[in-house]
């Protein structure tokens, strides 16, 4: 009978027999959300650290994508010059080369001419004597 005067007044009895203005229905499913908030701020709170987690490691994966960038562009830049090096030394061989069979051509002009000259001044020395 209390409990029907006290329940029209919008009052209940707890356990302990204190007073409260809520339904203990309500209560419970008051204290239940509670729990289901805490457990999902506490798995939020899990999801948050896996991100920072995974944040970090991408960062990380991008430092290291970045460094391997620039290492492969050295290395490229590395291979342009040495090319380019080759090249310049290929031509210097073959300027050389060039230089080398004019050299041969002029080598055998002047020992051909010598000999002429050597014929030449024989056949004057011949000549002379003939007279």
């Amino acid at each position: 009978m209390a409990k029907d005067v006290l329940g029209e007044a919008g009052l209940h009895l707890k356990e302990l027999n204190k007073l409260c203005e809520l339904d203990p229905e309500v209560m419970q499913q008051t204290t239940e959300l509670k729990e289901e908030c805490k457990d999902f701020v506490r798995k939020i709170g899990q999801v948050q650290k896996i991100v920072g987690g995974l944040i970090e490691l991408v960062d990380q994966l991008a430092k290291e994508a970045e460094n391997e960038k620039m290492k492969a562009i050295g290395s490229r830049n590395l291979l342009k010059s040495i090319a380019k090096q080759r090249e310049a030394q290929q031509q210097q061989v073959q300027a050389l080369i060039a230089e080398k069979q004019q050299l041969e051509r002029y080598r055998a002009e002047y020992e051909a001419l010598c000999k002429v000259e050597a014929e030449q001044n024989e056949f004057i020395d011949q000549f002379i004597f003939q007279k």
